[in-house]
């Protein structure tokens, strides 16, 4: 990597550190607004171009897959040409993949549709790398504060994004267009807006805006550094477990939820209640994760988030079918245990490492991320039809004792290391 760092006043760095976050959370938000409104619907159209229930999913898991491969190419790509060429060319491919999405709709290609949503994960890939390109901006005691304002931004894809729907539908048929097109539409415009905001507003680089106080006496180059030494960090390895970790849970529980759900009579108006529920314990919250872990440090951050996803698991696992309050107390703190385990966990995996050693492994981890979370995806399913709901929410729970575990035991190399 070899980025040239801008000799500049301190007051004209905070300007323009400030800019750049501010930035990256626009770009989150438009980003996922469209990302959200695809994955939205990619069920319905998947069963529709399918002719099979049983493929319903495979687009969600396509999409889930684009964001593993891109997190790895796209950070491969930002160690030699920077974060904003990296973050941009993850949108503007998302952007292809909706519109190749767009003309399986109206060519009714099945195979056409996996190929598009494929595509539109390297978007997600991009939103989530985001919070990374924050983290760069400020020194270690800063860094889970910028991340939750970041992860935040998703939030007005979260609320924003299934409310376009109908409109955009609307929209294609008045284009003499299929009306599922519309959704397909929505990422065209959003996402391809986050790719230019990214490529105009990420200037300068945020790499030369960076902290650069972990990378004193390493190779500004980094990548001589081998991912084996990078791994061998203490912080590195139990963040990327924690990651995975809750990331699995959250997905295992909150997919089967829905079906659950109106299996046992609950109308849609519910199981939208229950899901809004979730995806603003997942975003909302964020800032205050972030400056909770830049106060009390991020193990005891994570260690919390565990132990809330843990309560969440085992009430999703009691919650009487019938009743929809304590699964939407559920689905909430499913959301928030998530939201705390992933801001401070991606904290701590920035820790003690140089900026290209960081975005390498930052790569890696968003890889396994959302590679766990298609397989997790895909799990639920089986889990739920062979045993039951509750059976699902108990593997979860005991799930999160495997980083708990990892977490107690380290925990004094962890300190010594800074986390």
């Amino acid at each position: 990597m070899h980025v040239a760092r801008l000799d500049l006043p301190a007051s004209r760095l905070d300007e323009l550190r400030r800019r750049t976050e501010g930035s990256l959370v626009a770009g989150v938000a438009l980003g996922s607004t469209g990302h959200i409104a695809a994955v939205t619907v990619a069920t319905i159209v998947a069963q529709d171009l399918s002719g099979s229930a049983l493929l319903s999913g495979a687009p969600g898991a396509a999409v889930v897959l684009g964001a593993a491969v891109g997190a790895a190419l796209l950070s491969r790509l930002m160690v030699g040409r920077g974060r904003r060429v990296g973050l941009a060319t993850g949108y503007a491919i998302g952007v292809t993949g909706a519109l190749i999405a767009t003309v399986a709709v109206v060519g009714r290609s099945f195979p056409w549709l996996l190929a598009g949503t494929l595509l539109i994960g390297f978007g997600n890939a991009s939103n989530q790398l985001s919070r990374y390109a924050a983290a760069d901006l400020y020194p270690a005691a800063r860094r889970a504060t910028a991340i939750g304002i970041v992860v935040w931004g998703a939030t007005f894809g979260a609320v924003v994004g299934p409310n376009l729907i109908g409109p955009a539908g609307d929209l294609g048929t008045s284009l003499g267009l299929p009306a599922l097109v519309g959704a397909y539409l929505l990422p065209i415009v959003f996402v391809g807006s986050a790719a230019i905001l990214t490529m105009i507003m990420l200037r300068p680089d945020p790499y030369q805006l960076a902290d650069r106080s972990e990378d004193v006496g390493r190779d500004d180059a980094g990548t001589a550094t081998s991912l084996t030494r990078i791994l061998a960090q203490p912080n590195v390895p139990v963040a990327m477990v924690s990651l995975v970790t809750v990331q699995v849970v959250m997905v295992l529980i909150m997919t089967m939820t829905p079906l659950h759900m109106t299996d046992h009579g609950h109308s849609l108006a519910a199981v939208g209640l229950v899901i809004s529920a979730h995806t603003f314990g997942m975003f909302a919250l964020s800032p205050v994760s972030g400056r909770l872990t830049d106060r009390f440090g991020s193990i005891r951050v994570i260690l919390a988030g565990l132990a809330v996803t843990e309560l969440a698991a085992v009430l999703a696992a009691v919650a009487p079918a019938e009743g929809g309050v304590l699964l939407f107390l559920a689905l909430f703190l499913l959301g928030y245990g998530w939201n705390l385990g992933f801001v401070a966990g991606s904290s701590l995996l920035t820790q003690g490492l140089g900026l290209a050693e960081r975005t390498r492994v930052e790569g890696l981890t968003d890889a396994l991320i959302w590679s766990s979370a298609a397989a997790a995806s895909l799990g639920s399913g089986i889990v739920v039809a062979g045993a039951s709901y509750a059976a699902l929410g108990l593997l979860g729970a005991a799930v999160l004792v495997v980083p708990a575990w990892l977490l107690l035991t380290r925990r004094r190399s962890l300190a010594a290391a800074g986390g």
